[in-house]
């Protein structure tokens, strides 16, 4: 078994022949990839060595103090923490030879095409259709919204409905579509803060290949579910040291302006910080349990612990600052390529904290999720469960 010790002897002879200093970025980057030190519990060939999932911090740390450059996790994360966990699971090898490599360098990025205008918290109630023509391939029609990065994209996981005569969980296939192919068409969607990080995506006469389906027809509902759980560990999840992220914002804020303090805004501050840092050690405690298999339900909890805190930190943050609080720099439209909690004033990250609650599963649908699936509380009625999608009403 590919240990510690293994690992940063890899990492030393890939800083021997590819020196940050001297390396093209997208150069040392393929290498990386192709001596399985990108994401090392993945499999031989695939940018990894099968080794446990936690030994990632030796070779990150060993990278990091070369100077080496990293893939900017924050502009591909959707490619990172949703297509290519589904893919290494449903894909076939020549799925994963093709999409998995450029993915983790950054040469392509991908988006997300699951949520629809009348399928978002009931995402299984999707209306986009995908019909099978005489050739094999899957004609695809509808409409898709809140995509994020779809205007940087190249490739998108898609769930499409391919039969309409069984019931709404059923009858759904998973694909990837080619962004820039014809009959795509991005929108953008400005949001609260002025930008449209979001879009919606609109599919007309889209001709997938089936070779670009992910699964069996017909399962993609079970396929989306990886897709899904990994989504929440990859928003809820993220690692970040003690004080780091919202929370590191927010308490360096209170250091160094003593002008601004009161009894009060103190009390809730160490409140969010204690809750802050319990959140930060539960998502430590699930990244050791993801290590020993796939995502279970408990990353919805430590989404719905996100999304909450980050909303109840940037509130706190701007009540402190006052009317500096409620400044903000620019209402232009732009498209940004990230998304930055740390790097932008008080009032952008309260701005942008409310789309929290929405993204990556409402919290409405997470705390079904959790009472069900995790505190195994009763289901609530669901009078279509059986009802084919058809004869659904809308």
């Amino acid at each position: 078994m590919t240990d510690a010790a293994e690992l940063r002897r890899r990492s030393a002879e890939l800083l021997a022949t590819h020196p940050p200093a001297t390396t093209d970025r997208l150069d040392f980057l393929r290498a990386r990839f192709d001596a399985g030190l990108a994401w090392v519990h993945f499999p031989e060939g695939l940018g990894g060595l099968n080794a446990p999932r936690a030994l990632q911090a030796v070779v990150d740390a060993e990278l990091d103090a070369a100077g080496a450059p990293g893939n900017d996790p924050g502009r591909i994360g959707i490619g990172l923490g949703m297509a290519a966990p589904t893919i290494l699971r449903y894909g076939t090898d020549e799925q994963r030879r093709r999409f998995l490599r450029p993915l983790w360098t950054g040469e392509e990025v991908w988006c997300q095409l699951f949520s629809e205008p009348g399928a978002g918290s009931d995402l299984a109630a999707l209306a986009t259709r995908a019909v099978r023509d005489e050739a094999g391939d899957w004609i695809v029609d509808g409409q898709k919204v809140w995509t994020s990065s779809a205007h940087l994209a190249r490739w998108a996981i898609l769930i499409a409905r391919t039969d309409p005569d069984v019931p709404k969980h059923r009858g759904i296939s998973y694909f990837v579509c080619d962004m820039t192919d014809p009959g795509v068409e991005v929108r953008p969607l400005r949001q609260i803060t002025g930008e449209a990080e979001f879009n919606e995506v609109f599919l007309t006469g889209v001709r997938i290949p089936d070779a670009h389906r992910l699964g069996e027809v017909g399962e993609g509902w079970r396929v989306a579910q990886t897709t899904l759980m990994n989504e929440r560990i990859a928003i809820g999840g993220v690692r970040t040291p003690r004080e780091g992220g919202m929370i590191g914002v927010a308490a360096a804020d209170w250091r160094t302006r003593p002008e601004l303090r009161t009894h009060d805004l103190h009390r809730r501050l160490l409140t969010l910080w204690v809750e802050a840092e319990a959140a930060r050690l539960t998502g430590e405690r699930l990244r050791q349990q993801l290590s020993k298999g796939q995502p279970g339900p408990e990353g919805s909890g430590m989404k719905l612990a996100f999304a909450r805190l980050a909303q109840q930190i940037s509130g706190w943050e701007v009540e402190f600052l006052g009317e500096e609080g409620l400044t903000y720099d620019d209402w232009t439209l732009r498209r940004p390529e990230g998304v930055d909690f740390t790097g932008r004033e008080a009032g952008y990250r309260y701005l942008r904290a409310k789309g929290n609650s929405i993204e990556g599963g409402t919290s409405e649908v997470l705390l079904n999720i959790v009472a069900e699936r995790v505190l195994g509380l009763p289901p609530e009625p669901r009078t279509d469960k059986d009802v084919a999608w058809k004869d659904l009403p809308r």
